[in-house]
Formats: structure tokens, C-alpha cells, sequence
């Protein structure tokens, strides 16, 4: 979702600029619904947002998130441990799925799950860029198929 995340906040940036203002919000608005849940993975509703929902990653590929709290070991075995990981990134954005939109919340793919400052720094200032466009009036109508996003 990096290249998501961070076209929809170019979008939203030059739409603010008079450039394809109407298109360029639409689309931004539709990248930031599918990251939140306007998906078809898991049978919709899915959000690569760890915490929006109930449906989310349980798995990113996240040192600290994956290592029990001290005294606890953190190595391998724990980084690598199958379930949830024991402390939730609340808010933050994993990579996603692949080009066919499959993904696997597995902490080992480190591509699809990995939390990076470059995935998030585009989806929130986009986030951020959207509650601009509401607060104007000024938000597309879009047509978000997920209830969980209404």
C-alpha cells in the first residue's frame, strides 16, 4: 500500500492545487476505502489499518510488536511464533496485498506485512487530506461497497 498510500496524498495535494480536482479527490478518496476495508479479501471489510474494524492484520512483520513483553526472550523463535502478536500496532498501515489482491497475514512475508514509516506517512497524510476535503464540504461521492466504512 505504499504506492496507494502515497498517490492518494500526491492526488489529494494536486487536487488541492486546481489540478483534476474532481477526478483526482474521487480516486484518492476510493485508494484510501479499499486500504480501510473496500476490498475483497477475507469476504470484504478487510483493513490493512492494524485496529480499524474487526478485521485487520494480527501479524505484522514488526520487531516489537512480535516479541512478548520482558522478561520474556526476544529472538527468533518468538519473532517467528505463529498467532498474533502480542502487542497491536494500533493505526498502523501494513503492506498489503499483491498485484491479484492475495494476501496472507503471516508475520515471516515481510513484503506483504511488513510497517513502515513510508507506507504510513502517505496513508495518514492523505487521512489527513481527506478530513480537509470534509470539513470544506468538499468530499467525492464514492461508491464504497463496505458497510464498515459508511
Amino acid at each position: 500500500h505504499r504506492l496507494a498510500a502515497n498517490s492518494a496524498f500526491l492526488a489529494l495535494v494536486a487536487a488541492d492545487s486546481g489540478i483534476n480536482a474532481d477526478s483526482y479527490r474521487k480516486w484518492a478518496v476510493e485508494q484510501i476505502n479499499y486500504i480501510l476495508g473496500d476490498n475483497p479479501h477475507d469476504g470484504g471489510c478487510y483493513s490493512y489499518e492494524i485496529g480499524y474494524g474487526t478485521k485487520f492484520p494480527r501479524q505484522p512483520h514488526h520487531r516489537a510488536a512480535s516479541c512478548p513483553s520482558k522478561p520474556a526472550p526476544c529472538g527468533y523463535n518468538e519473532a517467528n511464533s505463529p498467532g498474533p502478536n502480542p502487542h497491536e500496532l494500533t493505526g498502523a498501515l501494513v503492506g498489503g496485498p499483491e498485484e491479484n489482491d492475495q494476501y496472507v497475514d503471516v508475520r515471516s512475508d515481510y513484503v506483504l506485512n511488513e510497517v513502515a514509516c513510508d507506507y504510513n506517512s502517505g496513508f495518514h497524510g492523505a487521512l489527513a487530506g481527506i478530513v480537509h476535503l470534509q470539513g470544506r464540504n468538499q468530499l467525492p461521492v464514492t461508491a464504497n461497497k463496505c458497510p464498515c466504512n459508511q
